[in-house]
C-alpha cells in the first residue's frame, strides 16, 4: 500500500441483510473505478439482494469520481459496476478521529468486516482482527492478502497478475512450451478470492449462529490460484512427462483433449477424458473411421509411443471442414465439444443469456450495455435489479444521518475533512 502525504479517505463499507464491511486500500479512486478491488470484488455473489453501504479507504485528499481505466467513462463504468452493484458508498478521512469514530460506528452494525489493508496499517488505526474482537466478539472478520499471513513474502504486494497467476503456477505451465507464456487479464483472480472469502464467511456465520462467537476467515491470491491447480500439482510429483508442464501440444497424453484449429480458421475445444472409451466413437466423429481399432493409437497405453503422430493426423482431419460442420458431427455423436468464442461472441450467447449469465443496463449516457450477473442462482429467490455502483462518497451524508449523525454536525465533518463527497467527474 503507498503512503499518503496528507489525508487519506475511506470508502467502503457493505451491508445487505447481514450488514458487511469492507474496507479497502488503493492509490487513487480512478484506479477503483476502473477495475475494482480484490476485497470489492465478488462479496456480491451473496449479497446483492439488501440494503448495502460500500466504502474505500486510503484515497488522497483532493480525489475525486475521474476514473481512468482504459474504454470506460465515468457515467457508463461497466468495469466498477460488476462487482459494485447495488451498494451504496461513504467517504471517510480514517486518519481523523472523527473519521475513525464514524467507521467503528458502523463497525458496531455490522456482522462481517473485511479488509485487505496490511496487517501493520491496520493495527495503527486499531483495525486489527484481535483489536475489533475485544471490542466486538460477534463480529466476523474477512481478511484478503496477497500471499497469507505467515512466511517470508507475507506482507509483499500482491495482485492476480503476480500472486495468482505467476507464483500460484499457472503463468510458468499452461501454455505450449514452444511459444511465450499465455497473456492474462485483470479480475480472474480476485473474482476467485473472493468466492473463497463467501463461501468461509458464510461457514464463519453458521459458527456466530450457532455459538455466538465471531471468527476470522482469511483468503489470498496465492493459496486460491495453488487450490486451482491442486489436480496437476499433486500429480507433477510423480514425475510422469506428461505432467510436467510447460509442454508442447504434441505430447499431451491424450489428444482428444486439445483444440483443434477448423479449416475457416476457427478453434474448436473436444473433451473426451476416457479415450479408451470413447476412442471408436471420437475418430469416426472426425471422419477417420479408418482408425478404429488400430493399435498403434488404441489402447491409451499403446498411444503414448505414437503421440505426435496421431497429433498430427488430428490436426489434419480438423482442417478439412470448417466449425459449423464440426460443431453437427460432434453434437450428433453426443461427444463433448465447444466453440472457442471470442468475447463478443460470448456478449450475445443465447444459452448465457438464457441461464441469468447477463443483464442489460441502461446508463445516464443513453447507453444500453450488457453486464455479468453472479454466478450463483437461487431457485426461490428472484434476482434483485441491477442498479449501478456508486460514485466516490454519493452517499456520504445519507449513510451519516442513518448513524445517528446531526445535519449540522453532518456540515462540521464535511469542512474539517473528516468526511468527502467529491463530485462526479465525466470521463
Amino acid at each position: 500500500m503507498e503512503k499518503t502525504t496528507k489525508k487519506s479517505w475511506t470508502t467502503r463499507v457493505f451491508l445487505i441483510s447481514l450488514a458487511v464491511l469492507i474496507l479497502c486500500s488503493v492509490v487513487n479512486w480512478g484506479v477503483i473505478t476502473g477495475w475494482g478491488n480484490v476485497t470489492i470484488r465478488r462479496l456480491t455473489a451473496i449479497g446483492d439482494n439488501g440494503k448495502t453501504y460500500s466504502a474505500l479507504m486510503y484515497v488522497p485528499k483532493g480525489a475525486t469520481n475521474e476514473n481512468k481505466a482504459p474504454g470506460i467513462i465515468m457515467y457508463e463504468n461497466t468495469s466498477f459496476d460488476l462487482d459494485n452493484a447495488n451498494k451504496r458508498c461513504i467517504c471517510l478521512n480514517t486518519k481523523s478521529p472523527e473519521g475513525l469514530e464514524a467507521l467503528l460506528r458502523l463497525i458496531a452494525q455490522s456482522d462481517v468486516f473485511i479488509t485487505n489493508i496490511r496487517e501493520k496499517s491496520l493495527k495503527k488505526l486499531g483495525l486489527d482482527y484481535e483489536s475489533l474482537k475485544a471490542k466486538f466478539p460477534k463480529l466476523v472478520y474477512g481478511y484478503v492478502t496477497g500471499y497469507g499471513e505467515k512466511g517470508p513474502d507475507k506482507d509483499l504486494p500482491g495482485f492476480d497478475f503476480t500472486a495468482f497467476f505467476a507464483r500460484g503456477g499457472m503463468l510458468g505451465t499452461l501454455f505450449d512450451r514452444d511459444h511465450v507464456p499465455m497473456l492474462t487479464v485483470p479480475g480472474v483472480g480476485d473474482h476467485q478470492v473472493a468466492m473463497n472469502l463467501a463461501g468461509g464467511i458464510l461457514a464463519a456465520l453458521y459458527r456466530v449462529a450457532r455459538t455466538g462467537q465471531g471468527d476470522k476467515v482469511s483468503v489470498s491470491l496465492l493459496h486460491s490460484a495453488i487450490w486451482d491447480m491442486g489436480i496437476m500439482l499433486q500429480a507433477a510429483q510423480y514425475g510422469d512427462k506428461s505432467t510436467q508442464y510447460p509442454i508442447t501440444r504434441k505430447s499431451t497424453a491424450n489428444p482428444f483433449n486439445l483444440p483443434q484449429k477448423t479449416r475457416d480458421g476457427r478453434w474448436i475445444q473436444f473433451s473426451a477424458p476416457a479415450y479408451d472409451a470413447m476412442y471408436d466413437r471420437f475418430v469416426t466423429a472426425m471422419d477417420r473411421a479408418d482408425l478404429v481399432g488400430d493399435p498403434r493409437f488404441y489402447p491409451q497405453a499403446n498411444l503414448q509411443e505414437h503421440l505426435e503422430e496421431f497429433y498430427d493426423i488430428l490436426v489434419e482431419a480438423a482442417a478439412q471442414k470448417d466449425l459449423a460442420q464440426w460443431c453437427q458431427r460432434f453434437k450428433a455423436a453426443d461427444i463433448p465439444y465447444a466453440v472457442a468464442q471470442t468475447w463478443d461472441e460470448l456478449l450475445q450467447d443465447e444459452q448465457a443469456w438464457a441461464s441469468g449469465c447477463f443483464y442489460e443496463m441502461e446508463y445516464p449516457t443513453g447507453a444500453k450495455r450488457t453486464l455479468v450477473r453472479p454466478p450463483v442462482v437461487l431457485a426461490d429467490t428472484p434476482a434483485p435489479d441491477y442498479r449501478r455502483g456508486p460514485y466516490c462518497g454519493e452517499h456520504t451524508e445519507e449513510i451519516l444521518r442513518g448513524l445517528g449523525y446531526t445535519e449540522g454536525q453532518i456540515k462540521d465533518l464535511l469542512e474539517s475533512g473528516a468526511v468527502a463527497h467529491p463530485q462526479p467527474v465525466k470521463g
